[in-house]
């Protein structure tokens, strides 16, 4: 059923299964131990940084199938991307293996927008197991988005510190596990911000207008969940999402930021905290869906955010548009 921009299962699909894999600055942060792999070092053995995160999301993806005691050749699609030009992080890795595959770039809102997707076709029996993946990598984003790092290019406050991890999750029509409640997919806003180390500015705009839709769709409001998960805001977007929501009346106690518990901002050079298509994504799967599954929470809201520009853009001085999808995921006591 459809009522707005949100979508509602008669039938709520099933995460099977859940998988976080992670890199050095992830291990050394507060969520090390929800991780199911951690590397020592970024480069995993690989030539370039580009080749790996190619190989962070088949560790991920084999992982995440090993955990639901699948072969490979039972998903009928993966559903994923990373920030790479092309998505070519995700599409090197897809082509190791035979399995029908949709390349998605919603920039940091990559893992919700999959896991929507991959919930739609699920509950509409299109697939019988579908896989939703999304990661990133630091040096490589700051290679393509940035300078390379031996520039020595200083941070500013406001400037996020992209994730080196992947999330994978599997989703199927039926099964035990999570179920995934709704959907409301977001609109692209551009509100003029045109600094490249501002994303949480960029992106807090659309984060409040889904949640305000998704709210206005279903006549809840975010006190009636156990907790709200944006991905990833940071402290600038994440104060600037609270006075955007206060003054449409709309108070967010239980709000927390991915790109704030994936790292300590205190203690770990992440200047506002994390990002990176693999922060949101490495949250739910590492924390989020886990509490779900053992019944620590019953009912959340997840909401991914993209800042939705490329490196020519930014050259060009074009401000960044935003984007951010909701996923309201329920544990399957709550939903039963």
């Amino acid at each position: 059923m459809r009522k707005g921009d949100t979508i509602l299962f008669d039938a709520p699909p099933a995460v099977l299964a859940q998988g976080a894999v992670g890199g050095k600055k992830e291990g050394e942060g507060p969520l090390a131990a929800d991780f199911d792999l951690l590397f020592p070092e970024n480069s995993l053995g690989e030539a370039t940084w580009e080749q790996a995160e190619s190989r962070l999301q088949q560790h991920c993806l084999e992982l995440t199938l090993q955990k639901a005691r699948l072969p490979l050749e039972r998903l009928s699609l993966v559903l994923g991307g990373d920030l790479q030009n092309q998505c070519t992080a995700t599409a090197y890795h897809m082509s190791r293996t035979d399995v029908p595959f949709a390349g998605l770039y919603g920039a940091c809102s990559t893992m919700a927008e999959a896991l929507g997707l991959a919930a739609c076709l699920a509950a509409g029996g299109c697939v019988e197991v579908a896989a939703a993946l999304a990661s990133s990598h630091f040096c490589a984003a700051e290679r393509q988005f940035r300078t390379p790092l031996s520039y020595g290019g200083k941070r500013t406050p406001t400037a996020q510190w992209t994730a080196t991890a992947a999330g994978c999750c599997l989703v199927a029509p039926h099964g035990a596990g999570p179920r995934v409640a709704s959907v409301t997919f977001g609109r692209v806003r551009d509100y003029a911000v045109t600094d490249l180390t501002n994303m949480g500015a960029a992106m807090a705009p659309a984060a409040a207008e889904t949640i305000l839709r998704h709210c206005a769709d279903t006549g809840r409001t975010p006190a009636d969940f156990d907790a709200v998960y944006t991905g990833d805001l940071g402290l600038v977007g994440s104060r600037l999402l609270a006075k955007l929501l206060e003054a449409e009346g709309l108070e967010m106690k239980n709000h927390t930021d991915c790109g704030l518990e994936l790292y300590d901002v205190h203690k770990q050079e992440v200047q506002a905290g994390g990002s990176g298509a693999g922060c949101s994504a490495a949250v739910l799967c590492g924390r989020v869906l886990p509490a779900l599954r053992k019944g620590k929470l019953r009912r959340v809201l997840f909401l991914s955010t993209g800042a939705l520009m490329s490196q020519i853009t930014s050259q060009q001085g074009m401000s960044i548009p935003g984007v951010a999808h909701l996923v309201e995921l329920a544990s399957e006591e709550a939903e039963r």
